[in-house]
């Protein structure tokens, strides 16, 4: 409780300056560009140009879902995906890649994932717009399961902070954790639910054990939205395995935060 508390403490200290953070994070990872802000765009059309041509033109596997076309399919899955990739390993190094802040200034170190996460969630609106032009460039308008889309936005943003927090600290002790994490990311993509739906897998230990995947939830929440027309309600087993493992993240980024942040500005 203690912990919370001081957390707690810190962000209100910060307040207002937490989405100027935000704000300056995200000019500094785009200003040595020359085309800017316009890379954060490229960079996810490019990829979700490549898996549609890869399964729909090679593999010619690429069907219409749900009377929606495969492309819009890929897309509502991997628009949360970039996010969650960013806060993957952005989270894991941002306490190394500011430290600065903690050992010349004594920055809260708890605030540090946040204003990371609140840039990162600036493309992803940007993306969301995108995203709902293109499926309305297609003929499908937005209708009312359009607003879970919040309710799974704000679970992304609340577990990647916390895995920001979690991860940013065991990073800043040794930097071998976060080349970890690196290591992992492509394994954690094909693991997950980006690419393919996995209330279709025929064993229900497997399909289990996926929906502990916080990767998977979101990302088949966004699909729920966009494609599926479905309430995320409806499956009350998938909501309580993303909840256990939030819970379960949430306790280790506290315990790492109690013993750990003392220590951060002397290894760093």
């Amino acid at each position: 409780m203690d912990s919370i508390k001081l957390i707690i403490e810190e962000h209100k200290l910060l307040g207002d300056q937490l989405f100027k953070l935000a704000k300056s994070e995200l000019i500094k990872t785009y200003r040595a560009s020359a085309f800017g802000w316009a890379w954060a765009l490229v960079k996810p059309t490019v990829r979700i140009f490549v898996f549609w041509f890869a399964f729909t033109v090679g593999l010619r596997a690429g069907k219409p879902v749900e009377g929606y076309p495969y492309i819009l399919w890929l897309v509502a899955g991997f628009l949360p995906w970039f996010y969650m990739q960013d806060m993957l390993n952005g989270g894991a190094g941002c306490i190394r890649k500011h430290n600065h802040l903690v050992t010349k200034m004594k920055f809260p170190v708890s605030t540090i994932p946040t204003f990371v996460s609140i840039s990162h969630l600036y493309v992803h609106w940007v993306l969301l717009g995108i995203t709902i032009v293109l499926f309305m460039a297609f003929g499908f308008m937005p209708d009312i399961y359009y607003l879970q889309i919040i309710f799974y936005m704000i679970l992304m943003f609340v577990f990647f902070t916390i895995w920001g927090l979690l991860a940013g600290l065991l990073a800043a002790i040794s930097q071998d954790f976060q080349n970890l994490v690196r290591s992992f990311t492509q394994a954690i993509f094909w693991m997950s639910g980006v690419m393919y739906n996995v209330d279709i897998i025929h064993n229900p230990t497997i399909r289990l054990l996926l929906k502990f995947n916080p990767i998977t939830v979101i990302s088949g929440g966004y699909r729920k939205a966009f494609i599926y027309k479905q309430w995320f309600w409806e499956d009350p087993v998938e909501l309580g395995c993303f909840c256990v493992t939030l819970i379960v993240f949430t306790l280790l980024a506290l315990w790492a935060f109690k013993h750990l942040r003392k220590e951060v500005p002397d290894v760093l």
